[in-house]
């Protein structure tokens, strides 16, 4: 499990302080739990699944849940501006209609 935290930190472009800050740990915590050295509490496991926005079963079991990057997406989509989503939606718009095009 200690490599699947670290991957999904990585995946995600996250440094372990920031990683510390939001799970209320220290750095070096982070990285004893990632090293394998330290085991994770039930309510950490929680807590990375949340941060990280995969399944608990995905932490403990490497499991991937097929709706889990439509989650990570839609997390993270409802934290962006009215003009970032915008943008989003007409770039997903771009591709459909590309898509298409390339299909005939």
């Amino acid at each position: 499990m200690h490599e699947r935290l670290k991957q999904a930190r990585k995946y995600l472009n996250l440094s372990q302080e920031f990683v510390a800050r939001q799970m209320n740990l220290s750095r070096p915590t982070i990285s004893a739990i990632e090293s394998g050295q330290r085991k994770v509490t039930a309510e950490e496991l929680g807590r990375f699944s949340i941060l990280y926005g995969i399944s608990v079963d995905e932490l403990m079991n490497g499991k991937v849940n097929s709706d889990s990057e439509t989650l990570m997406f839609a997390r993270s989509f409802s934290e962006l501006s009215d003009i970032d989503k915008k943008e989003i939606m007409n770039l997903i718009d771009f591709k459909k209609r590309y898509r298409e095009r390339l299909n005939g």
